[in-house]
């Protein structure tokens, strides 16, 4: 008598289609939904370094993609880091907190090194008169809320697109 083969009664799905390979569909979602929120925010905070009135138009164009890339690498790498430390094979359905927090650490803390680093040490880049700093180190204070709001917003666009749904549904 042949057996038959057991079929998990799990079935993962992206907005209702099945087949989804998790992290790497969530972590896509992750990446998509970051670069246009980081783009979105660099252009909207272009005002608050001094690029914005010293600089020709080609080269704020080329600052905003320029930036918008690096603040994807930083994602990536962030997420990547977080999942390496606390993730598991089935993220974003399992740990999902723990990465966020440890993504929204790593990701907030090099941009403040970064920040600090570009800045006051190396001079790549300055802050107009506009720009509120914060203390220890005179990060400005759009690129901690863009590095707070925006892995924050991007995290619950995945948990909330990428699903399990379980059963026959």
């Amino acid at each position: 008598m042949a057996r038959k083969k057991s079929r998990s009664k799990t079935a993962i799905h992206i907005n209702g289609q099945p087949g989804a390979l998790f992290p790497v569909a969530a972590i896509f979602v992750y990446l998509l939904v970051s670069a246009v929120a980081h783009l979105l925010w660099e252009i909207g905070q272009l005002r608050f370094y001094t690029l914005s009135t010293q600089g020709t138009r080609g080269e704020k164009i080329f600052a905003v993609l320029h930036c918008t890339a690096g603040d994807v690498l930083i994602a990536f790498f962030a997420l990547v880091a977080a999942l390496m430390i606390a993730g598991k094979k089935v993220w974003p359905t399992h740990q999902f907190w723990r990465v966020g927090v440890l993504t929204l650490v790593f990701g907030l803390g090099y941009t403040v090194f970064s920040e600090w680093l570009n800045v006051y040490v190396r001079g790549s880049w300055a802050y107009t008169k506009d720009m509120p700093t914060l203390p220890p180190f005179g990060t400005g204070l759009t690129p901690v809320l863009q590095w707070l709001i925006i892995p924050i917003l991007t995290l619950l666009v995945v948990k909330y697109s990428v699903r399990v749904k379980t059963g026959s549904e």
